[in-house]
């Protein structure tokens, strides 16, 4: 399962566009948990937090903990960030509220390893790689971190497929094509080629 994130937030008591923007002047990021059959909670957020959550890989699929001062403790996953036009800050984040045995989808980050001892890599290949992500169904007690996979057996034109993946366990991909390619090794470019054989020459 993916590792769970604790963070503290503050309530809001009201919505709409003025009190978001009321939020926003006293230096938070107005939120909002929705789902799970419950009412909508209305939530203030450290930029921060908000920050640091989305530079690191796996945002997507991370779980978080949300504390709310004096209030509820809520599990959810972030399905949206608005960021500020020009600033780039966030401006607004959806949460998802998560319950016991539901069903979600989520896009889980590919993870990937022995790039330095992959054969294909090692002899000019170029790793091509068709997905960073997978997007997968899976229960509210399951969600996975991230996937791993292992390059260093790779050579030119071997790939990596989606039964290659570790942590693949009780999930369901979305994609419905049969064991589709998450990565391939290329060959060297024409042009790379091209230069070497021109160097040999010369000598």
């Amino acid at each position: 399962m993916s590792k769970i994130t604790s963070i503290q937030a503050s309530v809001r008591a009201k919505a709409g566009k003025g009190a978001a923007r009321a939020t926003r002047r006293a230096g938070l990021v107005p939120a909002v948990v929705y789902g799970a059959g419950k009412e909508p909670a209305l939530i203030a957020l450290d930029p921060r937090i908000v920050i640091k959550g989305i530079q690191a890989s796996g945002w997507r699929s991370r779980v978080y903990e949300i504390k709310v001062e004096g209030g509820n403790t809520e599990r959810a996953l972030i399905r949206d960030i608005q960021l500020h036009p020009v600033k780039d800050t966030p401006e607004h984040v959806d949460f998802m509220r998560l319950a016991a045995g539901q069903r979600v989808t989520v896009e889980v980050s590919v993870h990937f390893s022995g790039e330095e001892k992959a054969p294909g890599l090692k002899r000019g290949g170029v790793l091509n790689i068709v997905r960073h992500t997978v997007e997968v169904e899976t229960d509210a007690e399951h969600i996975p971190e991230f996937f791993t996979v292992d390059l260093s057996t790779l050579d030119i034109n071997d790939n990596v497929r989606w039964e290659d993946l570790k942590g693949t366990e009780n999930v369901t991909p979305v994609n419905h094509t049969p064991n589709f390619v998450i990565a391939t090794v290329a060959a060297p470019s024409v042009d790379a080629d091209a230069e070497e054989s021109t160097e040999d020459a010369a000598s």
